[in-house]
């Protein structure tokens, strides 16, 4: 059984059906609790969404490629894009503190990433966004 998947995409929203899906059977296949897939599903979904949404300044087609693995005591995510350079983790912390009828809508995908995640890191390589994110595995 393979520790890694990878998972092409183009940028269309009709492809977060396949993100989740990815992950949930990822999860299956290597047995993972409900807890941590469930908390990796709502992260990925949240940036391939923000990808798809804001990355492009073109209706041309691009790829996103979603990679799932399984290392020692850890689940990884990467979504790798071809759009504009964004750091997600520069983005300020949302005000948690006024209403739900008084806040924006959005912004809580990186709050999502940080309190979800055990680690995130972004990268730009060879024109590419790289964004990983980690998730301790119960012992």
């Amino acid at each position: 059984m393979s520790q890694t998947i990878e998972v092409r995409l183009r940028n269309r929203l009709s492809e977060l059906e396949r993100v989740g899906e990815a992950v949930e059977s990822f999860g299956e296949a290597h047995r993972l609790p409900g807890k941590v897939v469930q908390a990796l599903a709502l992260c990925v979904d949240e940036v391939v969404t923000n990808v798809i949404s804001y990355a492009y300044d073109d209706q041309a087609d691009h790829q996103i490629t979603l990679r799932l693995s399984l290392g020692t005591g850890e689940l990884a995510a990467e979504v790798e894009d071809d759009g504009k350079p964004f750091n997600p983790l520069d983005a300020p912390p949302p005000d948690l503190t006024q209403s739900l009828e008084d806040r924006p809508i959005g912004g809580l995908g990186v709050h999502f990433l940080r309190t979800l995640m055990d680690g995130v890191e972004y990268r730009r390589e060879q024109g590419k966004n790289l964004l990983v994110m980690k998730k301790k595995l119960p012992v």
